[in-house]
């Protein structure tokens, strides 16, 4: 099973992910958790290359090209193959972050975002996506408050709003698929919600 945690800047899905796979392992499923861009050797140095202070010029074509190379490895070296090897796979965002951030954020047309993103991943598309909700507002408090930065978080705040419609706009497109978490709640709650959703689904697809 296939399972990806969205959301916008400071939701919590990095900080959501261990605890997941560690309560699956638990269960006896074996899980890989990943993320992007990044989780292979090249992936990591494109998301270097991504979120580096000094690449102000970098244009938007560039950096959606970049992010689909970094897709494109991690599809083909580690998640298929620990799919087909009957394992779970978490990952800290995947597609939809290029459709929500480049498409709705920077207003690219989706038309042309697809394509590219249906070759990056080989058409593979996440089991469940968990979409972590949270204001705009308390995400960049709580980004800001995390310390690092990176070239990323240098936009402004129209860009984010656009980006959690974004968000919004997808659920709508696939609901069988998102399962929306309120993100604005205690690391705990939400927790505790994101293991419930996922073992639900996990037993129902055991059970087909």
């Amino acid at each position: 099973m296939f399972i990806t945690l969205e959301g916008s800047e400071g939701s919590g899905k990095t900080s959501q992910i261990s605890p997941l796979a560690e309560f699956l392992r638990q269960k006896g499923y074996s899980v890989l958790t990943t993320r992007e861009p990044g989780g292979t050797h090249i992936g990591n140095q494109v998301r270097a290359i991504l979120g580096d202070l000094q690449n102000t010029d970098m244009g938007k074509r560039t950096e959606i090209l970049l992010f689909q190379a970094s897709r494109a490895q991690l599809v083909e070296k580690v998640i298929i193959p620990h799919l087909e090897g009957g394992g779970v796979v978490l990952s800290d965002r995947y597609a939809d972050s290029t459709l929500a951030y480049q498409g709705y954020g920077y207003e690219v047309d989706l038309e042309l975002l697809i394509p590219l993103v249906s070759f990056a991943t080989r058409g593979l598309k996440p089991d469940l996506t968990l979409f972590l909700d949270l204001p705009v507002e308390e995400g960049l408090r709580r980004k800001a408050k995390g310390g690092e930065r990176n070239r990323l978080d240098n936009l402004d705040l129209a860009f984010y709003r656009r980006v959690q419609q974004g968000y919004y706009q997808l659920v709508q497109a696939e609901p069988q698929r998102w399962v929306v978490i309120d993100a604005n709640r205690s690391y705990e709650e939400v927790q505790e919600e994101i293991c419930r959703v996922v073992a639900q689904r996990l037993e129902l697809l055991l059970n087909k």
